[in-house]
């Protein structure tokens, strides 16, 4: 009998591999053919191969590095999506704790580490640490309000982000913070002549959390807890514990985010940055194969959601598409990818 079920068990793991194997297959193949569009349309009227492919590549490494953020923070929604919920707050946690990160830095008179005489790398790396406990602290709150609150994830969300943004610009209004061209090398680092230093982050943390989605505990919690929370309730999951650690995750993410925009920039938009970063990281999720409906998603599906919705963009900047428009494309995409999961799962 023991044998039957551990028979059943390996091959219902298989079918769930081959399932996701087949999912990535398919996305791949978007974005290849998306990837050959951009390269045509780039054309190839260069002296050389070689100038050729650097013009190629430097292309690369700026759309790759313009979307590392919102890359960073889709790695997160993932987890979330996966659970059953939503966070609709992400951009306006990136706008908090980066208003942070600047008041802590500013090399002003207002500016608080300096006041306090630490200065220079010591500087940067207190303010990192606090940004990224800032960001776990909002994080676990929201997860509590979900959790300990029963709040409807997309009610609690939406009004942290209406909080954490209001709260942000009154106390910001009026006031320039001057971020040190030494913390700006967390982004802006030059490596072979050019900026890779997002894309590196992007990468590392992806790599991490596909290994927490596949070989932890928690990772297989967070599936569970999205295919059927009573079941994974009844089999002894703390459901509450494992959607707050998710939320908690996401607020850690966002903040890291929220770095590398600083450090990249030198500046931030208290009304406007990270407006419509939720829609993004959604659909760089849902496109990588996350079902809205929860239990089903992957970082690598994501990751390569993320490069399709970035090269989308870029090609519809080459064609002159107006910018208003560009969001009606996003937002195609995200309908037509959720149909098509309707489509496989019926």
């Amino acid at each position: 009998m023991e044998t039957v079920r551990g028979t059943k068990k390996n091959l219902l793991h298989r079918l769930i591999q081959a399932r996701a194997a087949d999912s990535h297959v398919g996305i791949a193949l978007v974005l290849l053919l998306l990837v050959i569009v951009q390269t045509l349309v780039l054309g190839f009227d260069y002296g050389s191969f070689g100038q050729w492919f650097t013009a190629w590549f430097r292309n690369w490494v700026n759309i790759l590095r313009n979307n590392a953020g919102v890359g960073i923070v889709a790695l997160g929604m993932t987890f979330v999506i996966i659970t059953g919920g939503i966070d609709l707050a992400v951009g306006s946690t990136l706008v908090a704790t980066g208003a942070v990160i600047m008041t802590l830095i500013d090399t002003g008179a207002t500016g608080i580490l300096g006041q306090m005489g630490i200065a220079g790398a010591p500087a940067y790396a207190t303010a990192v640490v606090i940004a990224l406990v800032m960001g776990y602290v909002l994080g676990t709150g929201i997860g509590l309000l979900i959790t300990k609150g029963r709040i409807a994830p997309f009610i609690a969300t939406l009004g942290a982000m209406k909080i954490f943004r209001s709260v942000t610009q009154h106390f910001m209004q009026g006031y320039n913070p001057r971020v040190p061209r030494g913390f700006l090398q967390i982004s802006n680092l030059q490596m072979g002549g050019l900026m890779f230093m997002p894309i590196l982050y992007w990468v590392i943390i992806a790599l991490v959390l596909h290994y927490v989605s596949r070989r932890t505990t928690f990772g297989r919690q967070v599936i569970a807890v999205g295919s059927n929370e009573r079941a994974a309730q009844l089999s002894g999951v703390n459901v509450g514990r494992v959607k707050t650690r998710v939320y908690s995750l996401m607020g850690i993410l966002v903040a890291i985010a929220s770095i590398v925009q600083v450090a990249r920039i030198g500046s931030m938009d208290y009304a406007n940055a990270g407006s419509g970063m939720e829609m993004d990281a959604i659909a760089a999720a849902v496109v990588g194969g996350t079902s809205m409906a929860g239990g089903r998603g992957t970082i690598l599906g994501t990751f390569m959601g993320m490069l399709i919705i970035a090269v989308m963009n870029n090609l519809l900047n080459l064609f002159g598409v107006p910018p208003f428009l560009r969001e009606a494309f996003k937002g195609l995409i995200v309908v037509l990818a959720v149909l098509l999961q309707r489509k496989q799962m019926t």
